[in-house]
């Protein structure tokens, strides 16, 4: 098989696996080469895939989607992380993928600021207004 995993700004990895383990909304499951064609939505975790000759490759991913058509498997998602182990990825969803939803968080607490702001405002108007 086949595995191309992207994010919105980049090719991640576009190499020859053997298998492939993901987690869906439904669970964990296994992908070989056999398997029958396949789309998927992932929830956020570890993808584990073994290369030719053994070696594991394991990426932490955020919400994506999974298409296994044929050979080819095709993942994309928000953001992910290749990395050399598991812990190695265990370690970057808690630092990058935190520090994201941090930022996410900051910036819907600003934009629920600036409603509530032009909803004041509009009240003031319409109060000087008579409407």
């Amino acid at each position: 098989m086949k595995l191309l995993l992207t994010v919105p700004t980049e090719v991640l990895l576009d190499e020859p696996i053997e298998k492939l383990v993901a987690e869906s909304e439904a669970g964990s499951f296994c992908l070989l080469p056999r398997h029958l064609d396949l789309a998927t939505v992932l929830v956020p975790g570890l993808l584990t895939a073994t290369r030719p000759g053994g070696a594991e490759l394991v990426v932490a991913v955020d919400h994506g989607v999974l298409v296994k058509v044929g050979g080819d498997v095709r993942v994309t998602c928000q953001r992910a992380f290749v990395a050399h182990d598991p812990d190695d990825a265990a370690r970057a969803v808690r630092e990058r993928f935190h520090l994201t939803g941090e930022r996410e968080k900051h910036a819907r607490a600003v934009l629920a600021r600036l409603e509530s702001d032009v909803v004041r405002r509009l009240a003031d108007l319409r109060r000087r207004h008579g409407a």
